[in-house]
């Protein structure tokens, strides 16, 4: 699918993707993960779009998306500054429901916890991506004296991975040299996955490194609380080999409506369990409709088309 639409942002240009446009439709904005584009979200678009507006976009450094030239223009508040210029133009003055997956869970968490991008989220859908500030808590806690270790050494061993893409050439150079080659046989091994090859794999692997290099030491060594008062919606992958369900626990002391769903699922449920993922989607935007009028996409005049 080409992009619909693209909507800039300084010297950011951002491919947007929407499918079930329609006057008083509510509008669903997903973003992906890393090393994905969104692509990852095509099944779920596609089974979502009889009854919403539904919107995804490749996040900068991914996909048909500008590339920055530098580390800091991946930090999150930038792209949380990407999310609202892709709110303000699919649905000008009105809120979305959101769903995310892996970094694009983690990077949405500041939008929904933080004014005033949080006024204009309904609901959110977090899939596999825990708020980096929230995990930076409950690090502090599980290395207090006292604590049991046992879940801080396993949650440190399915990371392993944060560390080595600190390095500047390490994970670039395996992305050129093997990993975009093999991703999509890799994920049918890893996850029972089919995915399709993408042309901008390698791209998307190699520049997505520098999300973590932006965000995840800062963010883990100095976490802010962060609160959420709309509704959050938690999907959990029970076999996520990744991102393990006690990085959520306490997440109630952080969000006042909170609702946990655990699917026999991989990290990559998106496309291993799409019937599923999508059902639970639209199940909580069904509990927490929104309340105003105000979710029509926007007309063509409010961003540059492709």
């Amino acid at each position: 699918m080409k992009p619909t639409r693209t909507v800039s942002r300084g010297a950011i240009d951002l491919a947007v993707y929407e499918r079930g446009a329609a006057p008083g439709r509510q509008t669903l904005v997903l973003v992906h993960g890393y090393p994905d584009s969104a692509q990852v979200w095509t099944a779920i678009a596609e089974r979502l779009a009889e009854r919403f507006h539904v919107v995804s976009y490749d996040v900068r450094g991914a996909g048909e998306s500008s590339v920055p030239s530098r580390i800091r223009d991946y930090r999150i508040a930038e792209l949380m500054g990407d999310l609202e210029a892709v709110i303000d133009a699919v649905a000008p003055g009105g809120q979305v429901h959101l769903a995310a997956h892996d970094w694009g869970s983690i990077q949405c968490w500041e939008g929904v916890t933080t004014a005033p991008l949080n006024a204009r989220i309904a609901t959110y859908t977090s899939i596999s991506g825990p708020s980096l500030d929230h995990v930076g808590y409950w690090l502090r806690e599980h290395a207090k004296p006292g604590w049991r270790g046992e879940q801080l050494l396993k949650q440190l061993a399915r990371s392993w991975y944060i560390v080595a893409f600190q390095l500047p050439v390490l994970a670039p150079t395996a992305w050129r040299l093997a990993l975009g080659r093999y991703w999509p046989k890799l994920m049918k091994q890893m996850e029972g996955a089919t995915v399709e090859a993408s042309p901008t794999q390698v791209k998307d692997g190699r520049n997505g490194v520098n999300l973590y290099r932006a965000n995840m030491l800062p963010r883990l060594f100095r976490p802010l609380p962060r609160f959420a008062t709309l509704p959050v919606q938690l999907i959990i992958p029970t076999r996520d080999r990744f991102v393990g369900p006690e990085l959520y626990e306490g997440l109630s002391r952080w969000v006042k409506v909170l609702r946990r769903r655990a699917i026999d699922a991989g990290h990559w449920l998106l496309l291993s369990h799409p019937d599923k993922v999508a059902n639970c989607i639209a199940e909580w935007i069904a509990e927490h409709p929104i309340k105003t009028e105000s979710a029509e996409p926007a007309p063509s005049s409010n961003a540059k088309h492709a």
